[in-house]
């Protein structure tokens, strides 16, 4: 058996002048030193092409503006960070009739929200924190004025999309601020057009999905695998409601996996480092936007600054914590209500500028499957002469969540290289599952096995991957994700 490649070996570094004091030792994977290199080098490169503060400048004038904070009293405090509220509007209005067709997006615009979320920056400007609001979620409205009949209204229970429909983007705020105490820093308004025209100038967004994925009401298709969405199918992908059973909470489950890997395509392919695509990206973004009046060019430009050094890893995704589904209010209908206890968790931490996830170990990173480790049962055989090797994988396994049979025997074979999955044709998608824990497997069909999976651990066994499942979590459960964990593996 080959040995492994070994690291080249580093030579002590030594100070190439006795008067030069030793450097500190760098923690950080890329040195932040070169962060600020490739930063100071992008504004640079931006002045220089014309495109930088004066072209954002002109960029701005053509965003279309909104008062969401006119006379609003009695707000909750500012914490650290940025706070933005993030509306997604139908906007079917703009849209030409056989676009809407194809689109499948029937009837007229209701000029009401689809989707909404708070997205933190951090003070720091290395993280994203995005907590989705879901659309039927129980809340009161403040005393306000119908902005459609002109007359006054004292507070009163809605669904929180309610909020937009009656007051308009203050109302919105207002309430949003109401229900979860976190002070709203900037609004941004985002229609269907203005999504699609950003994943086109972006060149499409990767997404993979484990199975099928069919919407007969938005038009989703999509076989499992991988693809790139371009403007009009990535809009079915994140509209897509009946998909399963979960509705919209698994329709905000794959807007945050579409956002995730929106970002991690944003700032690894170089679109924030060259000028041209710079300008175009933030035009198709702006070009069909609404913002508040503070949003402006310095908002901007420090959050394209902070975007450059954005990685995956750099965001993190969750949705309001559910604690009762399908609470009816009279006069209102079936809403969601929040856990309140879990809920507030999240929102301290907002306000508190901290990680919505604890800090995740070296190597730690979680594959998601189709079926969960916990329903897949497993047979161990050690393929080789190396003794313990079945035991060792076994154990491996069994703390990853698969329902082991704690005794591994020797395969028949025991000159195995590769560690083989072997399963029952009917349990394939299982079978896959259990192979993404053990990369570089091969998966073997075999007629007849049964439901009991075998794995045939060859000398290439080199540990277990840590997996879940793909499958929305229970309601209540504040499913924290990063986007590492959620873009393709």
């Amino acid at each position: 058996m080959p040995a492994p490649p070994r690291s080249p070996s580093r030579p002590e570094r030594r100070p190439q002048q006795p008067r030069r004091a030793p450097r500190p030792p760098v923690r950080r994977k890329r040195p932040r030193w070169a962060v600020r290199a490739v930063t100071t080098l992008s504004v640079v490169v931006l002045a220089s092409a014309g495109i930088g503060h004066a072209v954002i400048t002109s960029l701005e004038a053509d965003i279309a503006r909104v008062d969401a904070f006119r006379d609003m009293k009695n707000r909750p405090r500012a914490g650290h960070g940025m706070n933005v509220l993030v509306v997604g509007t139908d906007g079917r209005d703009k849209i030409g009739a056989a676009d809407r067709h194809r689109l499948r997006l029937g009837g007229t615009s209701c000029h009401c929200t689809d989707t909404m979320m708070i997205v933190h920056i951090s003070e720091d400007r290395e993280r994203a924190s995005v907590v989705s609001l879901p659309r039927d979620s129980y809340a009161e409205l403040p005393p306000h004025t119908d902005r459609t009949t002109g007359k006054r209204h004292g507070g009163h229970p809605v669904k929180l999309n309610a909020a937009y429909a009656e007051g308009g983007p203050q109302l919105t705020v207002r309430t949003v601020e109401h229900v979860t105490k976190v002070k709203i820093d900037h609004y941004l308004e985002v229609d269907f057009t203005s999504f699609m025209k950003t994943v086109d100038v972006l060149g499409g967004v990767k997404i993979c999905t484990a199975r099928p994925l069919r919407d007969r009401y938005s038009g989703l298709d999509l076989p499992a695998g991988t693809h790139t969405l371009k403007g009009a199918q990535a809009l079915q992908y994140v509209r897509a409601r009946h998909v399963d059973g979960a509705s919209d909470l698994g329709r905000m489950q794959r807007q945050q996996r579409f956002l995730a890997a929106l970002i991690g395509h944003a700032t690894s392919s170089g679109v924030l480092l060259n000028p041209m695509r710079f300008r175009d990206v933030t035009r198709a973004v702006l070009g069909s936007v609404r913002a508040d009046q503070g949003f402006g060019t310095d908002e901007l430009l420090d959050l394209g600054r902070a975007m450059r050094n954005f990685s995956p890893s750099s965001s993190e995704f969750t949705t309001v914590p559910i604690g009762r589904m399908g609470y009816a209010v009279k006069g209102v209908g079936s809403t969601l209500k929040w856990d309140r206890a879990k809920a507030d968790r999240i929102f301290q931490a907002l306000r508190d500028d901290r990680p919505l996830t604890a800090a995740r170990p070296k190597g730690a990173a979680v594959r998601v499957v189709d079926v969960a480790p916990q329903r897949i049962r497993v047979q161990v055989e050690n393929g080789t002469d190396i003794a313990g090797l079945g035991r060792r994988a076994d154990a491996a396994l069994a703390a990853t969540g698969f329902r082991t049979t704690r005794l591994p025997v020797n395969a028949a074979h025991r000159e195995l290289w590769r560690t083989v999955v072997a399963y029952d044709p009917r349990w394939d998608r299982s079978a896959k599952s259990l192979a993404a824990a053990l990369p570089g497997s091969e998966l073997r069909a075999v007629k007849g096995q049964g439901g009991t999976l075998k794995v045939i651990v060859g000398a290439d066994y080199k540990g277990v991957t840590k997996v879940r499942a793909e499958q929305p979590r229970p309601p209540g459960a504040p499913a924290v994700v990063r986007g590492d964990e959620v873009g393709c593996s």
